[in-house]
This record gives structure tokens, C-alpha cells and sequence, in this order.
């Protein structure tokens, strides 16, 4: 309930003395109320008929957890976050992806250079000398301002304005974010974004996924599918060579569901190589479900599956590639929800998106935005039990 959880978080911080209900996931909403440069942050609760529940902070877009029903009829919280807003903002200590709406560009930019008409720019270099998920200070830390007319208890709508020269990103860009859950247990994410100048776009959700609830230990047995017949291999910088490799016979093969650590475990060959270098799966998949220059998003691009829970996730995309990642930088330190270190492999992120360093690959799908023109990216994570 949106305007209830305000409600509540705006009385409490005014000197009433009747303690914050915590939400479903256990999360105190007093623990997200604060003001940054004049704009309130503050944690929003979105319900369903089912009694599913998705909180999320308008620091970023972030969804901080997802209660999803199990096959005991339980819900479980299965997504990695922080359970206050100090931890999130705190970047030299905390700096996370964790939930967020990326931009302008997630993902990597080689060298961190664009090319625009005839100009060359340079943009942040943040990851092995490239610019990786719009720079150092991408929108994954703005603060967003939440819509609250077209809010309800189970939508919210967020807006931010991109300045032009916003990491040195050209054009300004006023960017749209709406989650809503659904009745059938979807988290529907829309991005939208115009500008005044060409620039490029290109966001996703970062959400980091749990489906046993339990982030305490590795994820890999999970059951993965992912519907793409190829990918796109990396460099030792992580970066796109330009290549698309098939996945047929590899390690990369989830057209059949398998576990993870079916595929981590083999390093063998040229495509183990590439999980050797990567400490695991960071790679895009190449979507079958993009065809013509459209993507198909009423097709499953992807789904997640824990045999310990029986949760099963399925992700719709309009985009050509989805993002897998494994998790392979989470190290143990880094302290989350419920006290809980996060251990290696403790998640699985699929991020759709473009292909990364699509700018610099004029055969791949262009993220191009002119001024005139409309931005729109869709994913949903639907959740059912097996």
C-alpha cells in the first residue's frame, strides 16, 4: 500500500510515539525516511490480491524484496538487498547494484567512448578502463520522485530528470519507472525515456535472485533456462569482442534447463574458458525471442527454477539480450538483509538490456535515442510454484 506505508513513515518521523509496522519481508520502512538535497527517499510497499508483496525505494528504483509464495504456502523473501537506506547510500563502503534501475547505459561501454554525428565522448572509465552501468554515479544512485496520483497498492510510478552531461552522457533525459504487481504474481517493470539530444539508453533491472530464500549460502543449484541459441563471449576485461558464439553443446547451453553449477563446474575447452575468466557466467544471451527487429515479450525469454522452495520464475522481454550473472563478485563481506553475508554465488542476476557495447558494434541492435523519438523497455518476472 503506497500511501499507507507514506502515512505511516511521515507520522512516525514527525514525533509519534506507535512504532513502524514492519512489512511482510521484515523490513522498517522508518529505516529508508530521509531527505537527501531536499528530495525524500522512503520505502513503498506494493501488495496483491495473493498476498504477495514487493517493497521497493525510490533511491535508485530499487526493489529491496520480493515475497514470493513457496510450495508449503510460505512466502519467502528472494532478492539480495540491504535492509536500511544508510547501507545503500553509503557507496565507498556499499557500492551495489542491488535492485536497481540502471542507466543511461547498463551494462559496459568499451573504453568508455561513444560516438555521436561526428563527436567522440568520453564517458566515466569505472570497470577495467570501461564505463560500466552509466559511470561511478549512474542513476542507480538518484533519487527518484515517486508519482504518487498514479501510484496505488499495487503500481509505482518514479521519474527522474538526466541532465544534459549527466556523466558526461549527452542530451537531457527525462526517464519514467513503473512497477507494478500483478494479480497473477508478475513484477511488470516499464522504462521510459525521451530527450532533447541524441544520447543512448539503455536500462535494466539489476534485481539479485534468491529463489530458495536462504542467500546464506551459493545459488548454484538452481535450474536455469534460457531461451537463446547463442552469446556473446567477453574479453579478460569483461568486455564484448563483437563475436556471437553458439551456445550448442557448451557450458552456455540452457535451451534445457540445468542447473548452474552444471555449468560452472567445467572449465574445460573455449567456452570454459570464458567461465574461468569470469569467475563464472557474466555473459549476454542473444534472446530467440528478439525476431525483425522486435522483441517478443509474451514468449518466456528466461525462468529460474529452486528445487529446494518450488518458486519458479519466468522473465518476458521485449529486448534482444538478457544478461546473466552469476553473482561471482559477492565475496562473503558484504553484509545484508538479516545480518546475512552474502556469499559467492549467493544469487543470480538476468538483466534484459541491448547487447553490452552495443554502440560500438553497429551490426548489434543500436540504443540510440533522438529527440522525437520514445524510449521503452519492458521485462516482468512472473512467479508460480512447481
Amino acid at each position: 500500500m503506497v500511501c499507507s506505508i507514506v502515512s505511516m513513515v511521515m507520522l512516525t518521523s514527525c514525533g509519534q510515539k506507535e512504532p513502524a509496522r514492519l512489512t511482510q519481508s521484515g523490513l522498517d520502512p522508518v529505516k529508508f525516511d530521509t531527505v537527501v538535497n531536499g528530495q525524500a527517499v522512503k520505502l513503498y510497499r506494493l501488495i496483491n490480491s495473493n498476498g504477495m508483496e514487493v517493497c521497493v525505494t525510490n533511491f535508485g528504483a530499487r526493489v529491496v524484496s520480493i515475497m514470493a509464495e513457496d510450495r508449503a504456502g510460505e512466502f519467502r523473501d528472494v532478492v539480495l538487498a540491504f535492509d536500511n537506506i544508510a547501507q545503500f547510500m553509503d557507496i565507498e563502503h556499499n557500492a551495489s547494484d542491488f535492485g536497481a534501475a540502471i542507466g543511461r547505459y547498463a551494462n559496459r561501454i568499451n573504453q568508455g567512448k561513444i560516438t555521436i554525428g561526428e563527436d567522440t565522448i568520453q564517458l566515466p572509465q569505472n570497470n577495467f578502463s570501461h564505463c560500466l552501468h552509466g559511470g561511478p554515479l549512474g542513476w542507480q544512485y538518484k533519487i527518484y520522485e515517486v508519482d504518487e496520483e498514479a501510484s496505488n497498492d499495487s503500481t509505482i510510478v518514479m521519474g527522474l530528470h538526466s541532465e544534459d552531461g549527466d556523466n558526461n552522457f549527452p542530451g537531457n533525459v527525462e526517464v519514467k519507472v513503473t512497477y507494478t504487481l500483478t494479480a497473477d504474481n508478475t513484477l511488470d517493470m516499464k522504462f521510459e525515456a525521451v530527450t532533447d539530444k541524441e544520447t543512448v539508453i539503455n536500462m535494466t533491472n539489476h534485481s539479485y535472485f534468491n529463489l530458495h530464500g536462504d542467500p546464506s549460502a551459493a545459488g548454484t543449484d538452481m535450474v536455469l533456462y534460457i531461451n537463446a541459441d547463442n552469446y556473446t563471449p567477453t574479453d579478460a576485461t569483461f568486455m564484448t569482442t563483437g563475436e556471437v558464439w553458439p551456445v550448442a553443446g557448451s557450458q552456455f547451453d540452457f535451451t534445457v534447463p540445468k542447473t548452474i553449477h552444471s555449468a560452472l563446474a567445467d572449465t574445460t575447452g573455449t567456452h570454459g574458458l570464458q567461465i574461468k575468466n569470469a569467475m563464472g557466467i557474466d555473459h549476454n544471451f542473444c534472446l530467440n525471442t528478439y525476431k525483425d527487429g522486435q522483441g517478443d515479450d509474451t514468449v518466456v525469454s528466461a525462468s529460474l527454477y529452486s528445487p529446494k522452495t518450488g518458486i519458479f520464475m519466468q522473465v518476458y522481454t521485449n529486448e534482444p539480450g538478457i544478461q546473466c550473472y552469476t553473482g561471482n563478485f559477492l565475496n562473503g563481506k558484504t553484509i545484508g538483509k538479516n545480518a546475512i553475508a552474502y556469499p559467492k554465488q549467493a544469487s543470480v542476476c538476468l538483466e534484459t538490456q541491448k547487447y553490452p557495447d552495443s554502440p560500438n558494434k553497429k551490426d548489434w541492435v543500436q540504443p540510440y535515442l533522438k529527440p522525437g523519438e520514445k524510449y521503452y523497455s519492458h521485462v516482468a518476472y512472473k512467479f508460480s510454484v512447481k
